[in-house]
Formats: C-alpha cells, structure tokens, sequence
C-alpha cells in the first residue's frame, strides 16, 4: 500500500512540474507503478520496459528530467560514463542498487 501511495505521490508532483508538463502522464504513471515493483529478483525485461516508459522524447536515452524515483536519486551512479544520460545498460544497474 505504501508503494502505490508513493507512486501516486510521485506522478501528482512531477505532473506539477514544468519539464513534465508535455509527458504522457500515463506513461510516468505506468513508470512509477513498475518502478515502485523493482527488487532484487526483477528482470533486465522489466528495466527494459522501465526504459522505454521513461523515455518521453524517444531518443534512446533517460535524462535527468525524464527520471524519477530512484531512478532520479541514483542518476549519477547509473550515469557511468558521464553522458548527463542514461541508455538501456546504464538503468540495468539499477538491478544491481536493489541487491
């Protein structure tokens, strides 16, 4: 219950949010709803489908202001090569912060 709450929580701020104001809110809805799922047994399709929810722009990669969640407090240590991005290797990681 604290996770959907939470969930909820976090698509009402960022829909606040200028940078998000163009987002498909049922996208980051369905996003923080997987996220907020993620433990250590979770899989690289389910990242894989985290990505693709995130990825507002379609470019291929998360940006800052695409995250959210953990994703968001951990943008710096999943960022490995210092692109101000992430790609699909790069959220994998998150599998292994959930560890």
């Amino acid at each position: 219950m604290k996770k959907v709450i939470l969930s909820l929580a976090v698509v009402v701020s960022l829909t606040s949010c200028n940078s998000v104001k163009n987002m498909d809110t049922s996208s980051i809805a369905s996003a923080a709803t997987l996220l907020s799922s993620l433990s250590s047994n979770s899989t690289v399709q389910q990242i894989s489908s985290l990505f693709t929810l995130l990825d507002a722009n379609k470019d291929e990669a998360i940006s800052s202001t695409e995250a959210i969640g953990s994703v968001s407090d951990n943008f710096s240590t999943l960022d490995v090569d210092n692109d101000s991005s992430l790609d699909l290797a790069e959220l994998t990681g998150l599998l292994a912060l959930l560890k």
